[in-house]
């Protein structure tokens, strides 16, 4: 194709991806009572035995407050918008998937299709893996304080710090396809790797100590200890691959 007509599949599949997140996010618009409701699951649990301003135990200490009355409203477009890039994201892929297909040889789309499924999989393992964890983060950053004070969060900060957590541990999961693509066009090789493990066990830990947007103890070996065994499961498959 001209470059032109390049220019307008590459507008064409925008229009579809963006068409799709559109979509997704006034799903996530109307059902927002059901999924903010769905996402101070972690809070509760991690207030469930802590009382705040003398009311019952494991009821005002979940409640989220807003402080103007714009708040409401945007909390409630970040949602939409992150439900809608969440929902949408297999559209995306998909345009970016058939716009980049052409240009690819048969042993390059061989290999992209793996690597496509293993992008979502492991960026969804990692956001379970952030759910399971916000609880036990949550109680950690609310009773390091001591029980002299009560500890209440903005809709909008708390909304924020679980798609930042969502995001970061997804963004993690995503270590060994980084890994193996490294290995594959031969920047890396299994020796380099089994050569550097120790140094890279410090660097995994110090990562996932700037990255977990909590900066809880918690959330940081529930981070380094999956990415230690990812790049030990990388050194395995680079062997089969003779890398």
């Amino acid at each position: 194709m001209t470059l032109m007509e390049h220019l307008s599949e590459l507008r064409n599949r925008v229009i579809v991806a963006a068409i799709a997140i559109v979509l997704a996010a006034t799903v996530g618009f109307v059902f927002y009572p059901t999924i903010i409701h769905w996402l101070q699951e972690p809070l509760r649990q991690a207030t469930a035995h802590r009382s705040c301003g003398g009311g019952p135990v494991g009821t005002s200490c979940s409640k989220l407050i807003t402080t103007d009355y714009l708040q409401p409203f945007v909390v409630r477009l970040k949602i939409a918008t992150y439900f809608g890039i969440l929902v949408a994201s297999p559209v995306v892929l998909w345009e970016i998937w058939r716009f980049v297909t052409p240009g690819l040889t048969e042993r390059e789309r061989k290999y992209a299709v793996p690597f496509l499924v293993s992008t979502v999989v492991l960026f969804l393992l990692g956001a379970v893996v952030a759910w399971i964890t916000l609880p036990k983060a949550l109680g950690f950053l609310i009773g390091i304080g001591g029980n002299s004070l009560d500890v209440h969060s903005t809709a909008n900060s708390y909304v924020t710090l679980v798609g930042l957590m969502f995001l970061a541990f997804g963004l993690s999961f995503e270590f060994p396809v980084l890994l193996v693509f490294l290995l594959l066009v031969r920047v890396l090789s299994t020796r380099v790797l089994r050569k550097y493990r120790r140094h890279s066990i410090v660097g995994i830990t110090i990562f996932a100590a700037v990255i977990t947007p909590s900066q809880d103890p918690y959330s940081l070996f529930l981070m380094a200890i999956p990415m230690w065994l990812f790049y030990e499961a990388s050194i395995i498959i680079g062997r089969i691959m003779k890398r």
